[in-house]
C-alpha cells in the first residue's frame, strides 16, 4: 500500500539521493528498480509502502482539503479493490474515496488542539470484502502556522525597587508563552521590547528582564510610581509576527535620603501656671519627606533654662515633639522659659551622610500665664494633739494659709463639716486657731482627720484645702475588766489548793508604759472557805480551791467577786464576778455533767438532743393544725342555704357624688310582693320644699302585664328616690321647663326705634323702678330736642 502526497514525494526523493530508507520502509516507486542480469539479485517487493502525511492547520477553503492518496500494488485499475480508512478522525474529520484511495480533510484542523492523528488503511476485495493486503498504520501530522500570539500568563506585574538605585538594577523578569510549535520555524521564537517606560527602564530582548536605566538618581519624593508596557513578538521580531503586551507597575520604595527640617526656627507658647505636672504644654514637628521608619525622629532639649522643668518626647504616631511639664510653674517666681530643641532621624542611611547632618534645631519660648490661684497652706498637713480630758474650748493649734497671687487677698478659715460631722472642733475664721467644741473620747476616735478650707475674702470662689490630723491623747478613764467571759468549773473530786482557772484583764486605755493589773478578792469574799485568788504578777491571776468535797447536789454554782485595779493615775478598779460550776468529771478532769444538768439528763441525753426532740414535736403539731384547718375549710358549703335571706344591691348611678350613701339596698323579697307600701321617705332634718315632678302614677300592679310588674315597681322607687330630699346628695332641684316672660322694660333694641324725626317721650322710664331712675332723670323731664342736644 503506497501513500502519495507532496511531502511524501519530497521525502522519497531525499531517501533515493541518500540511498537509504525512511522509517524502515522502501521508496514510493510503484516497482523496484530492475537489476542488471547476473549482477544484483532481485529483492522481494514489500506489499505496504508508506510515509507521513502533512496537513496545514487552519485551512479555511470551501472544498475539502486534499491530504494524500492510498494505493495498493494489487490494484490493477479494474475496480475490484476498495479502500477502507479507520482510526482517529476517520469518517468525521478524514474521508477516503474507496475507489481511488484519495484522502480529504473535511474540517479545519488546529495543531494546538491536536498535533497528529493515527489512522489505519486497508485494501479489500470488493466482491468478497476480504483484505487483499495486511492492514497498515500511518500518521497525519498537522503542520503548524503562526496563528497564536505570545501571552503573559503572570501579567500584569507589580515590582518594587529602592529609590536612588544604580543603573542596571534588576526590577522584574517577565515571561511570555507562544502556543505555536517551537520545533517548526520561528512561530514560537519570542523577542521582548519596551513600548512605554523609557528612558527610565529597559528590557532584555531574550530574557525579558526589566532593568533601571538612564537615570541614576530616581527620587521617590519626585515620582514614586512608573507604568511600563512590555511587548513580546514572535517570528523573532520580524515583520508579520504576532505580538502580545503586558504592564509592569514599578513602585519606588523609600530610603532615608532626606533630613528632618523645622518649618520655623522659633516657636512661642503660653502655659498657665496652674497646669498640673505631666500635662502637655505644646507640640512641635520637624518635616521629613521620607516615610515609615525613615521618617521616625527623636527630639531632645539641648539648651535653655527650662531643663528639668520641661521634657520633650516623640509621638510614635504623628512624629511630633511633645513638650510636657515636669515641675509646677509659678508666675510670681519665673514668667518665661526658653528651650533649644533638636530633631534628628532615628535611622540614618550611611550612603547619604555626605548630604549633611540629618537633624535640625528650633528655639521654643514658653510664656507662663498668671492664674488666680487658691490660697496655699504653709503645711499641707498640720499635726496636732489634745488630751481626751480637755475641756470644751481648749485651743489645739493654728493653721496658716496665704494667697500666692500678687493681690494677697485676706484669708478666712472654716472646717469642712463633711470631715467633722459631729462638730468636735471649731476654727476662728480670721486667725485659723482650732479649738475643741465637744468633749473628746480617745476610745471612740483616737485620730480626727479634718479638712480646713482657706477662702479668699476678695474672691470666695478661690478655696484652698489643708489637712489637720488631731491625735487624742489618752487619760486613765476606763476601769479594767475580764479579758473574756470565763466558763469556770470545779470537779467534785477537786483537792484543796488546785488551780481551776487563770484569769486576765483588758483595759480600753493605753498608758505609755503599758498596762499593769492587780487582782484580789473583794473584802466580803476574802474570808470564804471555798476558793482563793493568787496574783501572778504578770497581769494574770489564778483561782484555787480551798477545800475538796464539792457536791453539785448541795450547791451547783458558786460566784466569786474579783477586784481588778489598774496602774493608772489615778488608779481605776472594777469588780468582776466569776461563775464557778460544780461538775462531775472523769479521771482526767474532763467535766461530764455540771450543776443541775445532771438531773435533767438522767436518761443520758444531752441538751442538744433534747432541743432536737422538742423541735420535732413542735413541727408535728404545726402540721396537724394545718391539716385540721384545711379539712374544715373543705366542709364549708359552696352554695348558701336556701333558708338564708339573700339580699342584692341595686345601685343607682343617676346622681353624682354621695359616696357610699349613694348605694341603696333593696330586699328582693319586696319585689315579689305586689302590695308593698310605697310611703315617701320624710327627711328628718329638713322639710322638703321641692314638689314631685311625677304627677301621674302607672296603673295598679295587678293589671299590668307580668313582664312589666318589676319594671314599673323599680321605676316608682326610682322616682321616689329622685324626689326624696333626705337621700344624699342634698342637691337643689332647678326647673328650666319654661322660658321667662322677660323684662318689664321690654326691648331696648335700636332696631325698634323710630326712624323719623318725630318727638319721643321717655316719661315711662320713671315707672320701671329704681334701677332706671338715672335714665328717668336724664330723659324723663326734657323734650326730645333737649335730650338729644344733651
Amino acid at each position: 500500500l503506497k501513500l502519495w502526497s507532496a511531502s511524501s514525494i519530497i521525502a522519497t526523493l531525499a531517501a533515493w539521493c541518500l540511498n537509504c530508507t525512511v522509517s524502515g520502509f522502501s521508496t514510493p516507486s510503484s516497482r523496484p528498480a530492475r537489476a542488471e542480469a547476473g549482477t544484483v539479485p532481485l529483492r522481494h517487493k514489500r506489499n505496504w509502502v508508506w510515509n507521513q502525511f502533512f496537513v496545514l492547520e487552519e485551512y479555511t477553503g470551501d472544498d475539502p482539503l486534499y491530504v494524500g492518496k492510498l494505493h495498493s500494488d494489487v490494484d490493477k485499475g479494474e475496480g475490484r479493490i476498495k479502500y477502507v480508512l479507520t482510526g482517529e478522525g476517520a469518517t468525521t474529520i478524514f474521508t477516503i474515496d474507496e475507489n481511488t484511495g484519495d484522502i480529504h480533510a473535511t474540517k479545519r484542523l488546529d495543531r494546538e488542539e491536536q498535533a497528529y492523528y493515527t489512522l489505519r488503511a486497508q485494501a479489500r476485495d470488493r466482491a468478497t470484502n476480504l483484505p487483499v493486503e495486511p492492514e497498515s498504520e500511518f500518521v497525519i501530522k498537522v503542520q503548524d502556522i503562526n496563528d497564536n500570539e505570545p501571552k503573559f500568563p503572570d501579567g500584569p506585574y507589580q515590582a518594587h525597587v529602592p529609590e536612588m538605585s544604580p543603573v542596571g538594577t534588576s526590577v522584574v523578569e517577565v515571561k511570555a508563552t507562544d502556543a505555536d510549535d517551537p520545533t517548526y520555524g520561528n512561530s514560537a521564537r519570542v523577542v521582548y521590547s519596551i513600548l512605554e517606560g523609557q528612558p527610565y527602564f529597559s528590557v532584555e530582548p531574550k530574557t525579558g528582564t526589566a532593568n533601571k536605566t538612564a537615570l541614576p538618581n530616581m527620587d521617590r519624593e519626585a515620582r514614586d510610581q512608573y507604568l511600563l508596557v512590555i511587548q513580546a513578538k514572535d517570528m523573532g521580531g520580524q515583520m508579520g509576527g504576532l505580538s502580545g503586551t503586558t504592564t509592569v507597575t514599578v513602585t519606588l520604595t523609600d530610603v532615608n535620603d532626606n533630613p528632618p527640617r523645622f518649618s520655623r526656627k522659633s516657636y512661642q507658647f503660653a502655659v498657665p501656671e496652674s497646669l498640673p505636672v505631666a500635662s502637655v504644654v505644646a507640640k512641635i514637628k520637624a518635616l521629613d519627606s521620607d516615610v515609615g521608619a525613615n521618617a521616625e525622629m527623636e527630639y531632645r532639649i539641648i539648651e535653655g533654662d527650662g531643663l528639668g522643668v520641661f521634657r520633650v518626647e516623640p509621638d510614635a504616631d504623628t512624629q511630633e515633639g511633645v513638650i510636657s511639664l515636669q515641675k509646677n510653674l509659678d508666675f510670681e517666681t519665673k514668667s518665661s522659659y526658653t528651650l533649644k530643641i533638636e530633631a534628628s532621624n532615628k535611622n540614618i542611611d550611611p550612603r547619604f551622610r555626605a548630604q549633611g547632618p540629618f537633624s535640625d534645631t528650633a528655639m521654643v519660648k514658653l510664656v507662663v500665664e498668671n492664674v488666680d490661684e487658691p490660697p496655699v497652706f504653709s503645711s499641707p498637713i498640720s499635726r496636732m494633739s489634745v488630751s481626751e480630758a480637755a475641756k470644751v474650748g481648749t485651743i489645739i493649734g493654728t493653721v496658716s494659709a496665704l494667697d500666692p497671687d500678687s493681690t494677697n487677698s485676706p484669708i478666712r478659715y472654716s472646717i469642712d463639716r463633711n470631715t467633722d460631722l459631729e462638730r468636735f472642733f471649731n476654727i476662728e475664721a480670721a486667725t485659723g486657731v482650732i479649738s475643741t467644741a465637744k468633749p473628746l473620747d480617745r476610745e471612740v476616735n483616737a485620730v480626727h482627720n479634718i479638712t480646713i478650707l482657706a477662702i479668699e475674702s476678695l474672691d470666695p470662689a478661690q478655696v484652698g484645702k489643708g489637712i489637720a490630723l488631731i491625735t487624742v491623747m489618752d487619760v486613765n478613764d476606763n476601769a479594767p475588766v475580764f479579758a473574756i467571759e470565763y466558763e469556770t468549773f470545779v470537779c467534785e473530786t477537786a483537792q484543796p489548793g488546785q488551780v481551776i482557772e487563770t484569769i486576765s484583764a483588758v483595759d480600753k486605755d493605753e498608758p505609755p508604759s503599758g498596762h499593769r493589773f492587780f487582782f484580789s478578792l473583794t473584802a466580803e469574799a476574802a474570808g470564804n472557805h471555798n476558793f482563793t485568788l493568787r496574783d501572778n504578777k504578770d497581769n494574770t491571776a489564778s483561782v484555787l480551791t480551798k477545800r475538796g468535797g464539792f457536791q453539785r447536789r448541795e450547791q451547783a454554782m458558786y460566784r466569786l467577786p474579783v477586784l481588778i485595779v489598774d496602774s493608772g493615775s489615778p488608779a481605776l478598779s472594777s469588780t468582776n464576778t466569776l461563775s464557778i460550776r460544780v461538775c462531775d468529771c472523769d479521771s482526767d478532769g474532763t467535766p461530764q455533767a455540771c450543776g443541775t444538768e445532771a438531773f435533767l439528763l438522767s436518761a443520758g441525753l444531752s441538751t442538744g438532743a433534747l432541743m432536737a426532740i422538742l423541735a420535732c414535736i413542735l413541727t408535728l403539731l404545726v402540721l396537724v393544725l394545718l391539716i385540721v384547718t384545711v379539712r374544715r375549710r373543705k366542709k364549708e358549703p359552696l352554695i348558701l342555704d336556701e333558708d338564708r335571706d339573700v339580699r342584692e344591691n341595686i345601685v343607682r348611678y343617676d346622681d353624682e357624688g354621695g359616696g357610699e350613701e349613694d348605694t341603696e339596698a333593696f330586699d328582693m323579697v319586696a319585689l315579689r310582693n305586689l302590695n308593698v307600701a310605697r310611703d315617701s321617705k320624710a327627711r328628718r332634718d329638713v322639710t322638703p320644699e321641692v314638689p314631685t315632678l311625677y304627677c301621674s302614677r302607672p296603673p295598679p300592679y295587678k293589671i299590668t302585664p307580668d313582664n312589666g310588674i318589676f319594671r314599673d315597681f323599680i321605676w316608682d322607687r326610682l322616682k321616689d328616690a329622685d324626689v326624696d330630699p333626705s337621700a344624699p346628695p342634698y342637691d337643689s332641684l332647678q326647673t328650666y321647663a319654661f322660658e321667662g316672660s322677660g323684662s318689664v322694660a321690654e326691648s331696648l333694641s335700636s332696631l325698634e326705634s323710630l326712624s323719623t324725626d318725630s318727638e319721643q317721650s321717655y316719661d315711662y322710664l320713671s315707672d320701671w323702678g329704681p334701677r332706671f331712675k338715672k335714665l328717668a332723670d336724664l330723659y324723663g323731664h326734657n323734650d326730645s330736642s333737649n335730650i338729644f342736644s344733651s
